[in-house]
């Protein structure tokens, strides 16, 4: 399928937008952790919204507590749901601290008893090595179809803990995919997943979701959008 590669002044607010409409609207979110989301949590914070009929749920986690600074959930809490005025969403946390097996069939669970939800807008980070939630390059979690989620033993990235993700089929069946992708580091990335002469490779995991897809969508600032020709 096509992706929609957008060149943004500011692609953290932009992403903001998508996320407070969904969320306004009632829907279930995938939100997605790391460094380069904060931005955008905050902005959508900040735009307000009403967030108290929204689900949100998590593309992936550490396993670690939930109040460590590597915890994705930790990230979110601060920089989104701790600014946001008014009602809070249900919140569906993966509890990694449990480890990863027992963490990600707790999810699994929680996700399948939601039968399972249809997902509004999945947010996903993009790796300079091309990995996207917890799918990290040559892993096996690549190859996986029935699972809805799945414990990652070793970390193809820093920091080097197990962790739990979603699993591709999952990932790619939200109504919107939203990749959020800034600097330089990210570019070579972005060529590799989403450019003229990309397609599914394993070395590559971003690359591997659009099949999946109905729409996906990259917001990229000037930086990372570098390596490939512009919209």
């Amino acid at each position: 399928m096509a992706v929609d590669l957008q060149i943004c002044e500011d692609p953290a607010r932009t992403c903001a937008e998508l996320l407070v409409e969904v969320a306004s609207g009632g829907g279930h979110l995938v939100l997605a952790g790391g460094s380069t989301p904060r931005a955008a949590y905050e902005a959508a914070a900040a735009q307000g919204g009403d967030w108290g009929r929204a689900t949100v749920w998590f593309g992936d986690e550490r396993c670690v507590d939930p109040a460590d600074e590597r915890s994705n959930f930790k990230m979110v809490k601060e920089s989104l749901l701790d600014r946001l005025d008014g009602e809070q969403p249900v919140v569906k946390r993966i509890s990694g601290e449990r480890g990863p097996a027992e963490a990600a069939a707790a999810y699994e669970d929680e996700l399948r008893a939601a039968v399972p939800p249809e997902f509004g807008l999945v947010l996903l980070g993009l790796g300079p090595d091309g990995h996207t939630a917890s799918l990290f390059p040559d892993q096996a979690s690549l190859l996986e179809r029935d699972r809805l989620a799945l414990g990652v033993e070793e970390a193809g990235l820093e920091p080097f803990v197990p962790r739990v993700t979603l699993t591709l089929p999952l990932l790619g069946g939200g109504q919107q995919i939203i990749f959020l992708v800034s600097g330089q580091s990210k570019a070579g990335a972005v060529s590799a997943a989403f450019g003229p002469d990309a397609k599914p490779d394993p070395t590559v995991p971003a690359s591997m979701l659009p099949p999946f897809a109905s729409e996906v969508t990259v917001l990229l600032d000037k930086a990372a959008a570098s390596g490939v020709p512009g919209p």
